[in-house]
């Protein structure tokens, strides 16, 4: 049986809202390390919340360091 489609659009109740980010942070960083773990992949990915935390995952050293070259230029350009 699948599953009915759902219509994306803005959760407006924020607890909600916090725990469905929650959830499919979650979800999407574990996908990324199933993928890179299969298929040989080298995996990076940058999520910022809605309060402006920072969550990343590399799978290579030198992927993590072009994440932080890309939040180091995200910051700043943001904060003009």
């Amino acid at each position: 049986m699948a599953r009915g489609k759902i219509q994306l659009k803005r959760i407006e109740n924020p607890v909600h809202r916090q725990v469905t980010f929650c959830k499919r942070r979650t979800g999407l960083l574990k996908k990324a390390k199933e993928l890179s773990v299969l298929c040989d992949a080298e995996i990076g990915v940058v999520i910022f919340s809605p309060q402006g935390k920072l969550f990343e995952l590399a799978t290579k050293g030198y992927v993590l360091y072009h994440i932080y070259i890309l939040v180091f230029i995200y910051i700043h350009v943001t904060k003009e």
